[in-house]
């Protein structure tokens, strides 16, 4: 099999890694990747942007690609997968109105309340005043949301009142661009979050193993939200029982709420969760596809292959696979970032030290990376993961922590407190 896999981050370097594992994937394309990518054998970086849907068409018929794997959400909301099986072409990802599950935090609102499926109260409006005034009735702390795609930056938590109309303002005045139309306000929820991923072939739906992320650039989970800094799995605090609960209020009710509104969702359904201090739990959000960094803890533990499991979704027939197989162990990943983000940062600063990592047995997944002259270098604001698996936690962060003092380059940050909540659990 030949599989393109769309995207250039971290995520899609993991899946890139898991698909050549198996003897049945000879060739992956990625659209358009990274300096790992670019590394791998039997992989190869095609000069194509994620939003060239003609161009990915015609490399995937002119080169008999079998499967075409979409990792981000932005070109599954603008319909890729749509243009892409009028052309024949077989596609993990769901169509352009299942990705509005994420492109639209109202419209994902306005399914889980209308499924049954445990969320925070909110309410949406489409302008500042009525929004403040809301906010003002309501108090804080409050949650702030842009309604569309804000690459994991959209939502603000504000702690006072003030705060909270500040955001409501910038919003609307077109900080997150398009994604500002309207305005989601909820509740304030404590707890954990969790992300559930799971696959789903729009009539049956199964999840992998969940995934606690940490979103704040700072250690102690404090300062600005993020795409994500580092994220562990399997999650203690998901326990068994829970995602049986999971399975049948959220996954199997919005899979139900999706088809009987016409939409057949095929691809990654993710589930945000918040576990409150009482074990019960909320979502916070879904996601049209695989969680960034969740991936590049989930896949390592993966046993069943990937491939196989997509093919499964593609053809509606995972109901008829196998339990899903994961190997034994845990593991934990810690993001290295550039300098400045999740503000402003530098490009082009060399990186060293990966070969170094890599031979302590850890695995170096690419995300804001490319080749230039010889040299890997930094291209984006996440930069790198770093991932460790062991048969316990301490063993797995303290692996992940040893690969990453191993690299280097100017400015790099990274948070020295992942997994917190797990250490010391055995």
């Amino acid at each position: 099999m030949k599989v393109v896999v769309v995207g250039n981050g971290g995520r899609e370097h993991a899946i890139a890694w898991k698909l050549l594992q198996s003897k049945q994937i000879e060739q992956v394309f990625c659209v358009p990747g990274n300096g790992g990518t670019a590394s791998m054998e039997n992989c190869q970086n095609l000069p194509l942007t994620v939003d060239d849907f003609e161009g990915i068409g015609q490399f995937a018929q002119n080169n008999d690609v079998t499967l075409v794997v979409v990792g981000p959400e932005v070109p599954l909301a603008k319909g890729i997968t749509d243009y892409l099986q009028s052309k024949n072409l077989m596609v993990f990802g769901p169509t352009k109105a299942g990705a509005q599950i994420e492109a639209s935090k109202a419209w994902a609102k306005a399914l889980m309340q209308e499924a049954g499926i445990p969320t925070a109260k909110a309410a949406v409006f489409t302008e500042a005043t009525a929004a403040k005034s809301y906010v003002k009735a309501q108090g804080a702390p409050i949650v702030v949301k842009a309604d569309g795609l804000a690459a994991g930056k959209g939502v603000i938590v504000a702690e006072t009142v003030a705060d909270a109309q500040a955001a409501i303002e910038a919003i609307f005045q077109g900080q997150f661009g398009d994604a500002g139309r309207f305005v989601v306000i909820e509740e304030y929820l404590t707890g954990q979050e969790v992300s559930v991923l799971a696959l789903s072939d729009g009539l049956t739906v199964r999840s992998l193993l969940p995934a606690q992320d940490h979103k704040r650039i700072g250690e102690g989970d404090t300062g600005d939200n993020t795409g994500g800094m580092g994220a562990y799995a399997p999650a203690p605090i998901a326990t068994p029982a829970l995602m049986e609960r999971v399975q049948k209020e959220v996954l199997e009710k919005a899979i139900a709420s999706l088809r009987k509104k016409g939409i057949d969702y095929r691809g990654v359904l993710y589930a945000g969760l918040m576990i409150t201090p009482e074990g019960d739990f909320k979502v916070l959000e879904f996601n049209c596809r695989f969680g960034d960094p969740e991936t590049q803890v989930i896949l390592p533990l993966l046993e069943t292959p990937l491939e196989e499991l997509m093919l499964a979704c593609v053809h509606q027939n995972l109901g008829k696979m196998p339990p899903i197989a994961w190997k034994n162990g845990v593991s934990a990943t810690v993001v290295a970032a550039a300098g400045g983000y999740p503000g402003e940062y530098e490009k082009g600063k060399v990186i060293t030290g990966i070969e170094q990592a890599q031979a302590l047995g850890v695995t170096v997944f690419h995300a804001g990376t490319k080749l230039y002259q010889q040299h890997v270098i930094t291209d984006g604001g996440r930069v790198l993961n770093v991932t460790g698996v062991g048969e316990n936690f301490d063993r797995a962060i303290a692996h992940a922590y040893a690969g990453i003092r191993c690299i280097h380059f100017p400015q790099m940050y990274y948070r020295r407190d992942i997994g917190h909540r797990v250490k010391g659990n055995g």
